[in-house]
């Protein structure tokens, strides 16, 4: 293993004092028992490393030196950890400076959650891609400005009692502050609780990826598959953000519309860190093909989208939107105009499409019927004549366009 001689201006705080409050749930392990302290780090201290390279959205220099503080409630599933080395080689360290949390994943699952103490507004920490370039247990700390002086493992160590490096002299470590944990407190390394870091310390080996970015807003499926998202403060001052930005975001998930405008805004005016749950979204298919739009199920409410559905089951689609109808050449039924895209009930779609199917598993499935509903035909002795109201007016509204997943990773 190699050992590292750690500085002090890596570790240097200027702490906040707004209180934090970090609501964690069980997705955290058990607290690692503490090691002893007898092993020791007295390697010569190296030249000051290189910061890694920034995306373009997150190179403004700032000068801020306090931050509003949030409450870190993103959802997570506990999960027990395997030592298989397959399992492990499928983790990754993600780190949002924005919302001041570490979450390991494996593969695409998070599977822990914690809060940390990134580096100050004068001093951020870097986004890019990295590795965990090594490991160490019971760190000594020594002061570069006097080598002779040194503090070894233990109660007075700045370092805690883990260290894994991520480039030169910024690393994750434990901290003997812990009231610093949920600030931007340090020269740029990570702090963590003592018991998370010795946690993460268990759960990575040398060469584990390493993301870390500047996210302040997060959109997520919850375990119960509700999208929610969260705002953070820009504590770097170098992420605005707007509704038309935020709506982005929301776009990748298909839930751009469920949310008002307005509510976007207090939201972002905000910036509190809590979570804001929309809805579920299911995936549509009609005779095995996916459509662009998504379903989503809100207040009781399953609501799809009206005129992919139209264009897929092959039927002319109206819109009287003083009635708030929905009407077609196989019938009509209520619709819903959500900013300026129509949607029908998941209950009306035979009514309106001649479509059968609904719910199967976690998306909806449909496939045209070979004969047409009773109901929406007047049979007389010679002829059968569709009902079509006069007064409706056919619908024009295109498609919405689902983007692409909502987080960027930062540039290597």
């Amino acid at each position: 293993m190699n050992k590292h001689h750690l500085t002090a201006a890596i570790l240097s705080a200027a702490l906040i004092t707004t209180p934090f409050s970090a609501a964690f749930a069980a997705e955290q392990a058990a607290p690692a028992t503490t090691a002893a302290t007898t092993s020791t780090t007295t390697a010569a201290t190296p030249a000051a490393a290189p910061a890694a390279t920034t995306p373009a959205a997150t190179t403004q220099t700032t000068t801020a030196t306090t931050t509003t503080t949030t409450t870190t409630t993103q959802s997570t599933t506990a999960e027990t950890p395997t030592d298989d080395e397959a399992v492990i080689d499928s983790r990754k360290i993600s780190i949002n400076l924005a919302a001041r949390s570490l979450a390991v994943y494996e593969g695409q699952k998070r599977i822990r959650l914690y809060p940390i103490g990134p580096g100050k507004a004068s001093t951020p920490t870097p986004v890019g891609y990295f590795k965990v370039e090594s490991k160490d247990l019971n760190p000594t700390w020594t002061d570069p400005t006097d080598p002779e002086y040194s503090i070894p493992s233990g109660e007075s160590n700045p370092l805690g009692y883990r260290w894994m490096e991520v480039q030169g002299n910024y690393g994750i470590h434990g901290t003997n502050k812990p009231e610093s944990i949920g600030h931007y407190v340090s020269n740029g390394c990570i702090r963590m609780n003592e018991k998370d870091v010795e946690d993460v310390f268990d759960l990575v080996k040398v060469g584990t990826p390493i993301e870390i970015t500047y996210n302040r807003i997060v959109v997520e499926k919850t375990p119960d598959d509700r999208i929610a998202f969260y705002i953070y403060p820009d504590g770097y001052d170098r992420q605005p953000l707007d509704v038309e930005e935020a709506t982005k975001w929301l776009k990748g998930y298909g839930v751009q519309n469920f949310i008002s405008d307005e509510d976007i805004e207090q939201k972002i005016e905000a910036s509190d860190g809590e979570p804001t749950y929309i809805g579920k979204v299911y995936n549509i298919t009609v005779d095995g093909k996916k459509l662009q739009n998504k379903a989503v199920e809100q207040d009781g409410i399953t609501y799809l989208p009206a005129i992919d559905l139209a264009d897929a089951a092959g039927v002319n689609l109206g819109w009287d939107e003083k009635s708030e109808v929905l009407f077609s050449t196989v019938g009509k039924a209520t619709g819903y105009n959500k900013k300026d895209t129509l949607y029908c009930n998941a209950d009306d779609v035979q009514t309106l499409f001649h479509l059968d199917g609904g719910l199967s598993g976690k998306q909806y499935v449909y496939h045209k019927m070979t004969t047409a509903p009773a109901a929406a035909t007047t049979t007389t002795a010679a002829t059968t004549t569709t009902e079509t109201p006069a007064a409706a007016t056919t619908a024009t509204a295109a498609p919405a366009t689902t983007a692409a997943a909502t987080s960027a990773p930062a540039t290597k």
